[in-house]
């Protein structure tokens, strides 16, 4: 009679594993969701809350900034120096320089979003791979950040393919944060470039 009790103890027990050590590793993840006006997420300290808010819900302490350039900041400044693990201890890569070049890891498997899930890519219904960055290759700022992340309307966000995939083999196509300019900066124009409003989240101490 005590067995199911025995059973749910050790699930228990292993749920709690997994919290504990998704606090100790999570250190990169791409948000789950948009926050509900497309590219106008009220500027980086809207989406640094945004990230903050997200990570503090799934058990992930440290200060989040999002991968997001403007005029006035590049993403590769943002966010510390690393190392970065997604939630299930991937490390994505080693330091801002790694990241930024051949020693990532950024994958349609390995970035995950803050629960551990993975995201929808090219080749899914829908296509959700299209990530805000606002960034050129390098990390600096590109010219498309749809009003450095104010504006639901016209405009543009530069956006990254998560997924590593494209319409061809071109660098451009596989860049995870520097594939092309979105139609648009309102959610629905932004689902139909092939994305969701989703942006990357890092912890930068």
């Amino acid at each position: 009679m005590r067995t199911p009790n025995v059973m749910t103890a050790v699930v228990l027990a292993c749920a709690g594993t997994t919290v504990l050590a998704q606090d100790g590793t999570m250190s990169f993840f791409v948000t789950s969701a948009n926050p509900g006006q497309g590219a106008d997420l009220g500027g980086l300290e809207g989406a640094d809350a945004y990230c903050n808010e997200l990570a503090s819900a799934a058990g992930a302490e440290g200060d989040w900034k999002a991968y997001l350039s403007t005029d006035d900041e590049n993403a590769r400044d943002r966010i510390g120096a690393g190392p970065w693990h997604n939630a299930e201890g991937t490390e994505i890569a080693a330091d801002v320089e790694a990241l930024h070049g051949e020693g990532n890891m950024i994958t349609k498997e390995a970035a995950l979003d803050e629960m551990g899930m993975v995201l929808n890519g090219r080749g899914d219904d829908p296509n959700r791979h299209d990530i805000l960055t606002g960034s050129m290759p390098d990390g600096t700022a590109a010219a498309e950040t749809c009003e450095g992340w104010t504006s639901s309307g016209e405009g543009s966000a530069m956006v990254g393919h998560h997924d590593r995939m494209g319409l061809d083999d071109s660098e451009a196509a596989m860049s995870w944060n520097s594939s092309h300019p979105s139609r648009g900066c309102g959610l629905e124009a932004l689902q139909d470039t092939g994305g969701d409003g989703r942006f990357y989240c890092f912890a930068a101490n």
